[in-house]
């Protein structure tokens, strides 16, 4: 507190009278060797400050504490919290979004084939899809995700000024080709009832590969949870960081570096904090050791 307040021009002795210490005291205190724990705690701050930064100033403590387990530093979770309050840094706390699909009642539906039961045991068994807005200088940006539920794996995205079926279709098909989707995988499709997914060009595209399309049937958050929380983080560790953004380019440029780090490096809670492409990786190496029956 003191070394604080003297770092703003402040006296000694004015600051001791306030606080009503003894001169005497503070700087017998400053003289003192440091004691175990301090010597620790300085040589985990400028860690905690390098992770955080990496995660782009997202990363609240109980990621920071992880992160600094994976890097072999052991430390308690309230030891992190209290260097975190001591130096400033705080992670990020998700808001509220409005809804940018529309419900179109008239429109086929398929059966809700997940009932808010989002597991998965392997890879592109089950994929979420929704979309988001972002606000710009230029005016709005949609963006559309296709997320795998076994490994928060961003495996689809894409970005227009629209909100027609071509966008989520668009994110579809990226989604398609890089996991090399053959017909009849087994792949289950999910999205809430808005009217881009219900329309007969999506619907058709994944009856094309033998996926089975499903929908909420309630029509609440909960009945596309999984996709609703990536949308919720996505613009807390991304858009709403960043503040205002000048146009739809910048808003993609950024988006193409987000998915990047969040698939590759970002821990993730569910998946016992692993990034989501580690998760993968280690699910294929098992599969590999696994003897294949006769």
């Amino acid at each position: 507190m003191i070394d604080h307040l003297r770092q703003k021009g402040l006296g000694v002795d004015p600051i001791c009278r306030v606080l009503e210490l003894s001169p005497s005291t503070y700087f017998a205190r400053r003289k003192r060797a440091k004691s175990a724990c301090r010597l620790r705690d300085e040589t985990l701050m400028p860690l905690i400050e390098e992770i955080h930064a990496e995660s782009g100033g997202t990363y609240g403590t109980r990621r920071i504490t992880r992160a600094l387990r994976r890097k072999g530093v052991v430390v308690a979770r309230c030891t992190v919290e209290r260097l975190m309050a001591e130096l400033g840094l705080e992670g990020v706390i998700r808001g509220r979004r409005r809804r940018t699909t529309v419900p179109e009642p008239s429109a086929p539906r398929p059966p809700d084939l997940v009932d808010r039961d989002f597991t998965a045991s392997r890879p592109d068994q089950l994929w979420v899809a929704d979309m988001t807005y972002v606000r710009t200088w230029s005016g709005w940006a949609y963006v559309a995700f296709v997320l795998d539920v076994y490994s928060r794996m961003i495996v689809g995205w894409q970005v227009a000024n629209h909100m027609r079926t071509e966008l989520p279709l668009d994110a579809l098909e990226m989604a398609l080709w890089r996991r090399r989707i053959k017909k009849d995988s087994g792949l289950i499709h999910h999205s809430d009832r808005g009217s881009q997914y219900v329309s007969i060009r999506y619907t058709d595209r994944l009856a094309d590969i033998g996926a089975s399309a499903s929908v909420g049937s309630v029509a609440d958050s909960y009945d596309n949870a999984m996709a609703e929380a990536l949308n919720g983080t996505f613009k807390a560790e991304l858009i709403e960081m960043q503040g205002l953004w000048k146009d739809i380019d910048q808003v993609e440029r950024a988006i193409f570096q987000w998915i990047t780090w969040y698939n590759e490096e970002r821990l993730h809670s569910a998946l016992d904090y692993v990034p989501p492409a580690e998760y993968e990786e280690a699910f294929w190496r098992t599969q590999e050791q696994t003897p294949q029956s006769a």
